[in-house]
C-alpha cells in the first residue's frame, strides 16, 4: 500500500510538496537479533510520528550526518513523545534528485526508546561537493524532505560557499520567523553557535509587551524535562525548515543547561545548587541535547561530559574550529557581570581549557586553508562599557579570560594564518568588529575580524539602532558595528574575500516578518580587517535613547536573565 508523501512547510524550496511515495524497495538484511525482532514487531502507530522534522550535520567531503525522531505525542511530559516502549525500524533513503528519481544510498535504523526513538545515521562515500536530498520513513509514515551537502575534496576550494549562522532562540518570546527567512536562502551549511532551547519554565524570563507563547512544563533539570523542552522547539515549522533546508553544525552555550554554568559551576541560585546535583543535570542535558541534534558518534555523551568542539574542513576553502567555551572554563570572575576585575587577567584563568586551547593551536599551525573560522559562543573582542579610565567589562565573555583571548591571538598570528575569522553569538544583537593584539592602544594593528550575529527571538523585538549613537562604538574603536533587532547573519566565503550581510527581522511577535539587510561587510583575502559595503538608514519610529539607556539597554539584554 502506497504512502502519502509528509507535506513540507509551505515555505519550504524543495519541490518534493505533493509527491506521493509509493512502496519502499526491498531493504537489505538487518544484522542483529534485536533489530530482526523490532523489524518483525515494530509496533502500532497509529499517527504520523515524523512531528519534529529532519536534519542533516557535521557535513565531510564524502558524507555527512542524518536525523529525525520520532514522536507522536511531542509535549509528553514524560519525554518520551508518546511513542510506545519498542523499537521502531526507521527506513531511510539518500537520493541525488529532490523527486528521488536516483536513490543513492538506503538502509534501515532503530529507534530505540532509550535514546527517546531519535534515529542517527552517519553516511560516507557519497561525492563531493554535491546537494543530495534524504526522507525517512516507519509504519507507513514519510517523513519531510531534508537537503545535505557534502563539502568540497580536501585538495578543492569548490565554488563559493553560502553559510548563515545563528544563536539564542527563546521560544517565549517570539516566533522564529527569523529561521524560515534563513530556510528561504538555501545556503549551503548552518552554523548554530549556541543558546538553541532555553531551560526556563513558562513566565519567568519575559520580555516588554509580554511573551509571545509559553514554555510547555517546568524548568528543565531531568531527562525528562530537557527531552520535553528540546521537542517543543523542534515542533516550530520555521525551525523544521532550517533544518531541512541545509547541513548544521552545532555547538552549545549556556542555556542548554542552565544560564551562565560555568565547567562544574552551577548558576547562584541554581535549582540544582549541589555539585553533584548538577552534574546529573549537565548529564540530562548533554543527553538530551546529542538526542536532538546531527551529531556524529565522536559526541556521544559520557555521563555530564561530551565532545562538542571539533573540526570541520569544507576543501581548501575554510576550517571550520567549533569551539566548546562553557565545559572547560574557570568560573566567571568577581561574581559575573559587568565589572572591574583584576582576575580577568589572570594569566592561568581559561575560557577553553588547557587541552583544547592545545587543540586550536595546533589546529592553526596545520592550516592550509584560505579562511580559518572559529565558531563559538561568546564575545570575543574587548567591549569595555566605561568612558574613564576603569575597564568595565563582561566576565561571562573573552573579556573575563584576557589571557586565554591573547594566547589563540597570538596562536594565530605565530602559525601565519591566513584569514582569521571569529564568529559568534549569545549577545543579543548584531555586533562587527577588528581583533587586535593590544586592545587598549588603538594603533596596535589589526589581526583579525569577529561578525556576531543576533538572537532569533531572545529579547524580544529590540529596536533598529543607530550604531554611530552607541557608546560602545566611541569607547571601543575596534567595534564597528551595532543593531538591536533580530536576526541571522549570511555570510558568502570565497577565494577573494568573505561577504556578511546581517540580516534583521521588524518583529518577532507576529508570523511571516520580511527579513532585510541592515548592513553589509566585506573582509578581503590577506586583509584582516572590516570594509562596510553597505549601511541600511536609520529609522527610528521613537525618540533617540540617550547614550545612557543604550549603554543601559546592551548591559540589561546580555546580563539581566533570571
Amino acid at each position: 500500500m502506497a504512502a502519502a508523501a509528509h507535506p513540507l512547510n509551505r515555505r519550504s524550496f524543495l519541490v518534493t510538496t505533493g509527491v506521493a511515495v509509493g512502496t519502499a524497495a526491498a531493504l537489505p538484511a538487518i544484522a542483529g537479533p534485536a533489530e530482526a525482532a523490532a523489524r518483525r514487531r515494530p509496533g502500532k502507530l497509529t499517527t504520523d510520528p515524523f512531528t519534529l522534522g529532519v536534519a542533516s550535520g557535521d557535513p565531510d567531503h564524502d558524507g555527512f550526518v542524518l536525523w529525525t525522531r520520532l514522536a507522536l505525542e511531542p509535549l509528553a511530559e514524560d519525554g518520551l513523545g508518546g511513542m510506545p516502549a519498542l523499537n521502531v525500524p526507521v527506513e531511510w533513503q539518500v537520493a541525488s534528485d529532490p523527486r528521488f528519481r536516483k536513490i543513492e544510498r538506503r538502509g534501515v535504523a532503530i529507534a530505540r526508546p532509550e535514546s527517546a526513538h531519535s534515529v542517527h545515521v552517519e553516511l560516507n562515500g557519497l561525492r563531493p561537493d554535491r546537494d543530495y536530498w534524504y526522507r525517512f520513513r516507519a509504519a507507513g509514515y514519510v517523513s519531510p524532505v531534508g537537503r545535505a551537502r557534502t563539502a568540497p575534496r580536501p585538495d578543492a576550494f569548490g565554488p563559493a560557499l553560502a553559510m548563515a549562522f545563528v544563536s539564542c532562540s527563546q521560544y517565549e518570546h517570539g516566533y522564529f520567523t527569523a529561521y524560515g527567512r534563513l530556510a528561504e536562502e538555501h545556503p549551503d551549511l548552518v552554523l548554530h553557535l549556541g543558546d538553541y532551547q532555553y531551560e526556563y519554565r513558562a513566565d519567568v524570563y519575559t520580555v516588554p509587551g509580554g511573551n509571545v507563547r509559553d514554555h510547555e512544563g517546568p524548568e528543565t533539570v531531568t531527562l525528562a524535562n530537557y527531552r520535553q523542552r528540546h521537542a517543543q522547539y523542534k515542533s516550530d515549522p520555521d525551525l523544521q525548515a532550517a533544518h531541512a533546508a541545509a547541513p548544521w553544525l552545532v555547538v552549545f552555550d549556556d542555556h542548554e543547561v542552565e544560564n551562565n554554568w560555568a565547567g562544574p559551576v552551577p548558576e547562584a541560585g541554581s535549582d540544582t545548587p549541589d555539585p553533584d546535583e548538577f552534574m546529573r543535570r549537565r548529564a540530562a542535558a548533554f543527553q538530551a541535547y546529542y538526542e536532538n541534534m546531527p551529531l556524529r558518534r565522536a559526541s556521544v555523551p559520557n555521563g555530564p561530559n561530551i565532545q562538542i568542539y571539533r573540526r570541520v574542513r569544507w576543501g581548501r576553502l575554510a576550517n571550520f574550529h567549533m569551539l566548546d567555551t562553557r565545559q572547560f572554563r574557570d568560573d566567571q570572575a568577581c561574581g559575573d557581570g559587568y565589572k572591574e576585575c583584576a582576575a580577568a587577567s589572570d594569566p592561568s584563568r581559561s575560557i577553553t581549557g588547557p587541552r583544547q586551547e592545545q587543540w586550536l593551536l595546533d589546529g592553526f599551525r596545520r592550516s592550509t586553508a584560505r579562511w580559518d573560522v572559529i565558531g563559538q559562543q561568546v564575545f570575543f573582542a574587548q567591549r569595555d562599557n566605561n568612558a574613564g579610565p576603569a575597564k568595565v567589562t563582561s566576565m561571562d565573555a573573552w573579556d573575563g579570560y584576557v589571557a586565554s583571548r591573547g594566547r589563540i591571538t597570538q596562536g594565530w598570528i605565530d602559525a601565519k594564518v591566513r584569514n582569521p575569522v571569529v564568529l559568534t553569538g549569545d549577545v543579543h544583537a548584531h555586533w562587527a568588529s577588528e581583533l587586535k593584539v593590544d586592545y587598549d592602544d588603538p594603533a596596535s594593528k589589526t589581526v583579525g575580524a569577529e561578525l556576531v550575529c543576533s538572537s532569533i527571538t531572545s529579547g524580544g523585538d529590540g529596536a533598529d539602532s543607530d550604531p554611530a549613537a552607541h557608546p560602545f562604538l566611541k569607547i571601543n574603536p575596534h567595534l564597528k558595528f551595532y543593531n538591536n533587532q533580530r536576526g541571522y547573519v549570511m555570510t558568502r566565503i570565497g577565494k577573494d574575500e568573505l561577504r556578511a550581510d546581517f540580516k534583521t527581522v521588524p518583529t518577532v511577535r507576529t508570523r511571516d516578518a520580511q527579513a532585510s539587510t541592515k548592513a553589509t561587510f566585506v573582509i578581503e583575502d590577506r586583509v584582516p580587517g572590516l570594509n562596510q559595503t553597505y549601511l541600511r538608514p536609520y529609522v527610528s519610529g521613537m525618540e533617540a535613547r540617550a547614550k545612557r539607556d543604550l549603554v543601559d539597554e546592551t548591559v540589561r539584554n546580555e546580563t539581566q536573565r533570571p
